[in-house]
């Protein structure tokens, strides 16, 4: 039995959780907030679990081996070390933090403790985009093309807009975007970057195009001023793949390429999506590792690193 922590009680807290109450061989042992009303309000939906009204009791209670934070970009440090200190496994959610200088902090102490850590990037769980690093009639990658990008109000106070909280579409949508670039086709030799800045300061918008030694190219959009698509398509010398929105999560892709028929591929029904990594740390807790294959913490810091590059050539704060 795997034993969690919650750390935060918003939306994604809830829906990570219910996954995790609903896993054979995991429970949610403990809810953490600053808010102890709201701790116990998200505790008793998923089973009953001990509520804290601070995130230093909830890594402190013996019974939890995991934490999944689930807290706004900026306090993602600062839970993660709280965490690693009580030797709790830590899953993150994306970004892993706020900066490339907290990211590259958060993973000397989790390394340097033995802790596991592992950023909760649950694209790469996902099949349907595994499929494509694994399916060899692929051949080289070319070409990534990915948008995220939805308008929302401008509001100084929220997260989205506040350099507070990490505001910023890079950070929130752009991740996904660049963390399939990297996926696919690894750090980038250039970067090239256009966009404009919110009244708060934080990016609002950004059109990336990345490229790769022998001319292979990522061409990445993210705004939070106008709908896109949120698809992709990933192009290789021997097929092409359009994947369906949300790309991040996507349940369908269609595969095609000269000499070959239209293929769809759809994900098995009873995948939500995130059960692939709370199975991970479970797996990694089981095993005594201390990083994750799958999701690589050196693969965290990589697209920090892009985000960064992306953010300091706006300008955003």
């Amino acid at each position: 039995m795997t034993n969690w922590g919650i750390a935060a009680t918003g939306g994604i807290a809830r829906t990570v959780g219910t996954v995790i109450a609903a896993e054979p061989g995991m429970r949610v042992a403990a809810v953490g907030s600053r808010d102890v009303g709201r701790a116990a309000a998200l505790a008793a939906d998923l089973g009953g679990a001990k509520a804290y009204g601070s995130y230093a009791e909830l890594c402190a209670d013996p019974d939890v081996e995991a934490v999944y934070v689930a807290t706004p970009h900026a306090q993602h440090l600062q839970v993660a070390e709280l965490a690693i200190a009580a030797g709790k496994a830590v899953l993150c959610e994306k970004p892993l933090t706020a900066s490339l200088a907290e990211a590259e902090r958060l993973v000397k102490l989790a390394r340097e403790a033995g802790v596991f850590l592992m950023e909760a990037m649950w694209m790469r769980f996902n099949p349907l985009v595994r499929r494509l690093a694994t399916d060899e009639r692929f051949g080289p990658i070319r070409s990534v093309q990915a948008t995220f990008g939805f308008p929302h109000p401008f509001d100084a106070a929220h997260r989205l807009w506040d350099p507070a909280t990490g505001g910023g579409t890079v950070l929130d949508l752009g991740v996904y975007p660049i963390a399939l670039a990297h996926f696919l086709l690894g750090s980038p030799e250039e970067i090239h970057v256009t966009g404009s800045l919110a009244p708060s300061g934080v990016d609002a918008e950004a059109g990336i195009m990345l490229t790769y030694a022998g001319g292979a190219r990522a061409l990445l959009d993210t705004s939070l001023l106008s709908p896109m698509a949120n698809a992709a398509t990933v192009v290789g010398t021997g097929l092409r793949a359009d994947i369906d929105a949300p790309f991040w999560a996507p349940r369908r892709m269609v595969l095609s390429g000269p000499g070959v028929e239209k293929e769809e591929h759809l994900l098995d029904p009873a995948q939500g999506g995130y059960e692939g990594q709370v199975r991970e740390v479970a797996a990694a807790l089981a095993e005594g590792r201390t990083e994750s294959a799958i999701m690589p913490l050196d693969d965290s810091l990589a697209v920090m690193r892009v985000m960064e590059e992306v953010r300091s050539r706006l300008g955003a704060r």
